[in-house]
């Protein structure tokens, strides 16, 4: 009677055992299932550029092991245009999940933000989702920045541009300067947009995107820095967008080396607000030239941006 009690006893306690750990049996049984599991892999978009950086390479693996990993498949989804995207973290990347969290959470903007720099304009997001569970699983859902009626119509007035201003006999250094000064000729920095933001209003004009310069005339930093990456993209010129913590211009890779592109500092406002000014004084200069001029605005992360060093 003793035995029978012991015994029952035992089972119970081994019962309740299973039970209380049964959330880590089931993730870790899931989590070995999908270690193994294949990843769909759509056809990437046509303003995908598959190239790598310092910072952040394309990838056709999307096992990750470690941080550097889980950052070049987050690169990678987006430059290759993906609406939805699920990969699977191994068992042997205990601290998966948690990098995951760093990155997509909301200290990890930052992180995305600057992955966000490395691809097309046209493939970037306006809002990033990411889904994950214990087991492993993770779900990347991309708003992108431009609709595809924005795509085909920015596509068609640079296309339109482009006839008017390039010949065949024009360097691909000519052709930048032909766009760096047909943009910032027919384009004012929008004075009123952080305004309007800031008191949350809707922003009279598409100054952010590339729709601003060049459908309405008006643009902030990400708006020229946006329309400048579509040309030099087009243009076959290796490219990125660099951020500080207050601005945004274009690093290109011209002449065997990374020089700066800023058509921001290039259209300056005037005093009285009325002229259109034009320089060149942040057309493709090297980095310690850029530093010379100690703006604050051009204080970037070189750990980051390393091309520029």
């Amino acid at each position: 009677m003793k035995r029978r009690i012991l015994t029952l006893l035992l089972c119970i306690g081994m019962f309740l055992a299973v039970i209380y750990k049964l959330d880590t049996i089931t993730n870790y049984i899931a989590k070995y299932f999908n270690s193994t599991s294949t990843v769909a892999i759509e056809k990437k978009n046509k303003y995908a550029k598959s190239e790598s950086y310092d910072y952040v390479q394309y990838t056709n693996n999307f096992i990750p092991y470690n941080f550097q990993d889980l950052i070049n498949i987050f690169y990678t989804v987006l430059d290759s245009g993906y609406d939805t995207f699920t990969f699977y973290c191994p068992v042997e990347y205990a601290d998966c999940i948690s990098d995951i969290e760093q990155i997509s959470e909301h200290k990890g903007v930052d992180v995305l933000t600057t992955i966000g720099n490395y691809v097309s304009p046209y493939n970037n997001f306006t809002s990033l989702k990411v889904q994950y569970d214990m087991a492993g699983e993770v779900t990347i859902e991309v708003v992108h920045l431009y609709t595809e009626e924005d795509k085909l119509n920015i596509s068609k007035r640079i296309d339109t541009i482009w006839k008017e201003l390039v010949t065949e006999d024009m360097s691909k250094e000519d052709i930048i300067y032909a766009f760096h000064d047909y943009i910032i000729n027919h384009t004012k920095y929008d004075e009123n947009y952080e305004d309007e933001i800031k008191e949350k209003k809707t922003p009279t004009h598409q100054a952010s995107k590339a729709n601003g310069p060049l459908f309405e005339g008006y643009a902030i930093c990400s708006g020229y820095t946006d329309v400048m990456a579509m040309v030099l993209d087009k243009l076959g010129v290796k490219n990125f967008k660099v951020a500080s913590s207050t601005h945004v211009w274009n690093a290109v890779y011209i002449n065997d080396k990374w020089v700066h592109l800023d058509l921001t500092w290039d259209d300056p406002v005037s005093e009285d607000h009325t002229v259109n000014n034009l320089l060149h004084k942040f057309f493709l200069i090297d980095t310690e030239t850029l530093e010379g001029f100690d703006i604050k605005d051009h204080t970037f992360d070189k750990s980051v941006y390393l091309e520029l060093k």
